[in-house]
Parts: C-alpha cells; structure tokens; sequence
C-alpha cells in the first residue's frame, strides 16, 4: 500500500505481486476531502480512509512519502500531521511502514530523480499496464 499524503488530497494506491513477481495494479485514486472542513476533521477523514483500505486489501506493508523541508512552516506541520496519521493508521494494523522521498521514488520509477510528474506517470501507466482513461496525475 502507498500514500502520497496531502491535506487537502491525499493519492494511494494497492498493488500485489503476482507468482511471477509482476506487479498488478489493485486499486489507484484519491481522497479528496472539502476544505472547508477544519484540520481535525480532514485527519480524521484521512484515517478513516487508510483504515478502511488495511481492512479492505489487508496489506503487507504500507509506504509514504517521507517529510520534505520548504519554506512554509505552517504547510510543513500540516503535512506532517497528515503524514502522522496516516502512519499511526497503519502501525495500529500492525504494518512495516516505509518512508520515501519523492526523489527516490522518481528515480526508481523514471530513472531520474528530478522527473516531472507527466514522467512519472507516463512510466507507472507503462509499467501497470494502466489504461489512459483511469485516474490521472
């Protein structure tokens, strides 16, 4: 299972790996909560959702996107509780939880860390064998 975590959107996909240890894409889509809402609201949605996709799929392991360092202070808190939560949904399922950065993701997805994210997806549809018409970027 992967989160791309977000306070306002949160992206996550499921894959599992075949006998022949080819991935196949499970599911793939966001959680796109009102802004409107305040934080703690938001929070709770995004832990509801994870939740509800560990009881669904039952998982192996659970991968985010690790932290990243900006300007803004106050968006690096609330990504970071949005992060926070997340993980504590899946450790309370009793999940090996993984952290990547998006560098080391778009290398291992494009080959280059510095890929766009028109890149990044173009190889995951690639790759998945995802069809055009499915969930975009």
């Amino acid at each position: 299972m992967g989160i791309d975590p977000g306070t306002l959107v949160m992206g996550y996909s499921l894959i599992a790996i075949d006998k022949t240890g080819k991935p196949k894409l499970l599911e793939m889509s966001i959680l796109k909560m009102n802004a409107k809402l305040d934080q703690y609201q938001r929070l709770n949605a995004i832990h509801l959702k994870v939740t509800e996709l560990i009881s669904r799929f039952t998982p192996d392991s659970f991968a985010i996107e690790a932290p990243f360092f900006g300007k803004n202070v106050q968006s690096m808190l609330k990504l970071g509780r949005a992060q926070g939560v997340a993980i504590a949904a899946a450790m309370a399922a009793g999940l090996d939880v993984c952290e990547y950065s998006p560098k080391k993701v778009k290398q291992s997805i494009t080959g280059n860390g510095n890929a766009d994210k028109t890149q990044v997806w173009k190889m995951l549809q690639h790759l998945m064998q995802i069809p055009e018409t499915d969930l975009k970027y």
